[in-house]
């Protein structure tokens, strides 16, 4: 059987990041291995950013766009069924921040895919730089893509202090408990570590760390109107200029509640810079290949607001 794993996180939490180290990491023990993405967004940024791992023992299928859970789940499960004929022994599942992982959990128990796939690991990215305070639907996001999780990893843990990384682990345990959920994380399930200096012995942990049955008190409400994404293509902005302009979005409240942007400019020199945002900082990374293109995510966001925001104008 093929076996799946599943990368979860909340919006910004750097699941990307992670997922092309360890698939490089699959692929280098001999592993034929397929992602699959689901970008929350009309424009599938996140499967351009996987270009650089993909090769002859590596490939990638797409879902891009918000659409109703049944939509959705007919999308997955056609994908899947297409990836179980290519002769992949592994499948990794990128869902976008927003995703119902009890909808993945569904879909492979369906058959044919439940004679064709077998869950491996769940790993859960979480920022160490998580913000204090969420809205009730991100709350229960963070808790309902961790609970299940066998691993979870911090990100940024090299940007913050020991203080921080034990506060977004208490975080993490609030968000369970008002989740009414009985899951707890013991200190070993929580990696917090530079991922730069991620071992061959840490990823072989994490894709060994299985999952856990487990579950939270569903709160029901419409992810694609709580929240929403946005994208504005071809604002022809420099790496400097669309750097700067992320960042006067998480600082303008009138914009609403920007929590990700993610993106390309073209690079000085040729080829194109990989921009992601968040609150906590943003970055800009060399990329094989981009398209001019800007993607907000967020809650209650102001289109108007944001795009005279990107193009640098004064409300």
């Amino acid at each position: 059987m093929v076996q799946v794993d599943l990368i979860t996180g909340f919006l910004g939490a750097g699941k990307t990041t992670f997922l092309r180290r360890y698939v490089r990491y699959l692929v280098q023990q001999g592993h034929k291995v397929c992602i699959l993405e689901n970008d929350f967004g009309a424009v599938n940024v996140d499967a351009m950013l996987v270009q650089e791992v993909l090769g002859p023992g590596c490939d990638v299928e797409t879902i891009s766009g918000g659409c109703d859970c049944d939509t959705h789940q007919r999308r997955m499960r056609t994908k899947l069924i297409a990836m179980a004929m290519r002769g992949f022994d592994r499948v990794v599942v990128e869902p976008s921040g927003i995703f119902d992982v009890d909808e993945f959990f569904d879909i492979l128990r369906d058959d044919p895919l439940d004679r064709w796939y077998q869950l491996g690991s769940v790993i859960a990215i979480v920022d160490a730089l998580l913000p204090e305070t969420l809205s009730p639907q991100a709350e229960y996001l963070l808790a309902s893509e961790t609970v299940n999780a066998g691993r979870v990893l911090l990100s940024r843990a090299q940007l913050a202090a020991p203080a921080q990384c034990a506060a977004a682990a208490a975080h993490l345990e609030r968000a369970l408990e008002t989740a009414k959920s009985s899951r707890r994380f013991a200190p070993g399930e929580i990696l917090a570590k530079d991922w730069d200096a991620l071992t061959d012995a840490d990823l072989a942990a994490l894709a060994a760390c299985g999952y856990r049955q487990a579950s939270c008190e569903k709160l029901h409400f419409d992810q694609h109107a709580a929240f929403t994404s946005l994208c504005f293509l071809e604002l022809h902005l420099t790496p400097q200029q669309l750097q700067a302009a992320a960042q006067r979005l998480f600082a303008a409240p009138e914009c609403g509640q920007v929590l990700r942007v993610k993106g390309f400019a073209p690079a000085p020199a040729g080829g194109w810079l990989e921009l992601n945002a968040t609150a906590a900082g943003c970055t800009l990374a060399p990329i094989p290949q981009g398209q001019e293109v800007v993607i907000v995510i967020g809650e209650a966001l102001d289109k108007a607001a944001i795009e005279a925001k990107l193009k640098g104008y004064e409300n």
